[in-house]
């Protein structure tokens, strides 16, 4: 197992006839931590900060659900149907414990995972991210494709204007963040396909327009909830409103700092979440 997410090796593992693309960082003991990510994202989309922090203590797992990057198979047009690809692929690893985190649409299908099979979670870290029923995940599809405009226009990657505030300092972090994002340059994954954007665009629809998340009240996980304070991806009321619904729930909110708090501000986030799952 790799001590950096830079030279993991992307590896497959077998999930009911599919194979699954995956990456390990870390030899730490104790439950392995799960990344689930984001709307339109790879593998290679997970800040390594964030990753090599959280291994210096875990094991830390990032998979490519179906048809995702360099994963095999259809990606489901439903956050339901990517949990139980979710389950699936830690039982194919032969987990039978594991911390989650999500963030975003991975944040969705965390609360989805937890729901199917509550045994095999411990804890829970939800990212920017919102409930079953609240507004906000319909439009991110258009937040997107107006993100690339005016990211285009500027000269700028879209996530300068979808992860981050525009003040200098949040803006000085998106610079930050994406010099990062390019350190890897070997065994990088695939892009994900327009086909896999369109149904995770309508999974994030049909999130939204689900019913109120009931089923929140009865997990007795503790989980972690954080987002910026001015997300225009998921509404960062819908984290107010996450952490309200969980019985168990703490709730960090990021100063000047959009969808991507958590890879704004990297060190923090890694501190505050390996203190949650020492706890």
């Amino acid at each position: 197992m790799s001590a950096n997410h830079n030279e993991a090796p992307t590896r497959t593992v077998d999930v009911g006839g599919t194979p699954f693309a995956y990456r390990e960082v870390g030899a730490g003991s104790g439950v392995p931590v799960i990344l689930l990510h984001h709307f339109t994202a790879n593998l290679d989309d997970w800040d390594p900060t964030v990753v090599d922090g959280l291994a210096a203590e875990r094991q830390v797992i990032l998979v490519d659900l179906r048809g995702v990057g360099a994963s095999g198979g259809t990606t489901p047009d439903n956050v339901e149907a990517m949990a139980a690809d979710a389950v699936a692929f830690v039982q194919a690893l032969g987990l039978t414990s594991v911390d989650l985190l999500g963030f975003s649409l991975g944040g969705m299908v965390a609360q989805a995972f937890v729901q199917q099979e509550p045994a095999l979670v411990r804890r829970l870290i939800l990212a920017g991210t919102s409930p079953a029923g609240d507004a906000g995940p319909a439009n991110a599809f258009g937040v997107l494709q107006s993100s690339v405009e005016k990211a285009t226009a500027t000269g700028r990657h879209p996530k300068h204007v979808l992860f981050f505030s525009q003040t200098s300092a949040s803006q000085a972090a998106a610079d930050a963040f994406l010099a990062r994002l390019d350190e890897r340059t070997a065994d990088r994954d695939a892009a994900v396909t327009n086909e896999t954007i369109g149904a995770q665009a309508t999974a994030l629809a049909k999130w939204e327009q689900s019913s109120s998340p009931t089923g929140l009240a009865n997990v007795s996980q503790p989980a972690l909830v954080i987002n910026g304070d001015d997300d225009i991806m998921i509404p960062t009321i819908s984290s107010f409103n996450l952490a309200h619904v969980l019985p168990h729930a703490q709730l960090g909110i990021y100063p000047d700092a959009g969808h991507g708090a958590l890879f704004q501000y990297p060190q923090l986030f890694v501190q505050q979440v390996l203190h949650f799952l020492r706890d």
